[in-house]
């Protein structure tokens, strides 16, 4: 082989070394923005333009505000500081509309809607008997402490739902900073908003009340 042959063979080989790490430089770049890529768009029957982020957040927090409104029906009857007093008010006021337009938003978007807690306690009217621990299961808290908290009177009773009524909120933060990150319905992305200012708000009042 000529010095010039070989010249040649030698550029021609290095080209296909420069071409195969940058074939592959780019299928590398191709692969991570595949996977940052949003979630897939839907478009249901009535026109609502929503993603899987949009489905798992109504579909999580319909049984997390119910949780929320066994926990203010367990209050019902019982001598409480005016300031819980409102407080449970508030809460009743604002999740169980909310509930309302996320099965809404469920049911137009052809997904199933989620049982709650508080169907099921309401199947046994409302009361807390043998089978309490079957029928709070599904509220992500442990039934032992709310057979506790249902037990408990007076001051403890307020000290033990308020610790855990913070606990469920922030619980509710959390999804809700998740559907805002990743959502696309707009109602949904607002929904969201407005839980974690609202909610925000009511653990700085219960830290308040529990003087912490």
């Amino acid at each position: 082989m000529s010095a010039r042959t070989a010249a040649r063979a030698r550029r021609t080989t290095a080209a296909a070394l420069v071409l195969t790490l940058a074939t592959a430089t780019l299928a590398a770049c191709g692969d991570d923005t595949a996977g940052d890529a949003p979630a897939a768009e839907r478009t249901a029957a009535n026109g609502d333009v929503h993603n899987d982020a949009d489905v798992e957040f109504a579909t999580e927090m319909i049984p997390h505000h119910a949780d929320a409104l066994v926990m203010v029906d367990m209050t019902q009857g019982r001598d409480l500081s005016p300031e819980l007093a409102a407080l449970t008010e508030d809460i009743r006021a604002a999740q169980a509309p909310e509930i309302e337009s996320m099965v809404d938003w469920l049911t137009a978007w052809g997904e199933d809607v989620p049982e709650t807690s508080r169907d099921h306690v309401n199947s046994h009217g409302g009361s807390h008997g043998e089978d309490e621990g079957e029928e709070m299961d599904g509220m992500g808290m442990d039934p032992d402490d709310l057979t506790e908290l249902e037990d408990a009177e007076g001051g403890a009773f307020e000290s033990m739902w308020l610790e855990m009524m913070i606990e469920h909120h922030e619980g509710a933060i959390e999804m809700a900073e998740a559907e805002q990150e990743d959502g696309l319905f707009a109602d949904a992305v607002a929904l969201a908003e407005s839980i974690e200012s609202s909610q925000a708000a009511e653990i700085e009042l219960m830290e308040e009340l529990l003087g912490q």
